[in-house]
């Protein structure tokens, strides 16, 4: 080998690609990676869309492992720490965004 441990080699390509299941951060305010948005309304509304997806997702989990028919309890708790971590960003953006508002409306005319 030319000095480059597997280890390493793995670890780029990693870092290329995110695995599957894990949205890519791109995608939070997009909702779609690579998909360019006409307006940040529709960025928006994308990022409300793919929260709401995601939380879906580990609702389903959820009553999955609560009845016993969930084979990877693993997946129960990356789909809930993914729809926490969303719903802390969009809390976030929120509070940013409304920040903004009440600056601009402190403005004198």
């Amino acid at each position: 080998m030319s000095g480059i441990s597997p280890l390493t080699s793995i670890a780029r390509a990693a870092a290329v690609a995110p695995p599957s299941g894990v949205t890519p951060s791109s995608t939070l305010l997009t909702g779609s990676a690579g998909a360019s948005s006409d307006s940040f309304s529709s960025a928006l509304s994308g990022a409300v869309d793919n929260l709401q997806q995601v939380q879906n997702k580990a609702d389903g989990l959820a009553m999955q492992a609560v009845t016993g028919t969930l084979a990877n309890p693993h997946d129960y708790m990356i789909a809930a720490t993914e729809a926490s971590l969303n719903t802390q960003m969009t809390v976030a953006v929120r509070n940013k965004a409304l920040e903004a508002f009440n600056e601009i409306m402190r403005m004198p005319l």
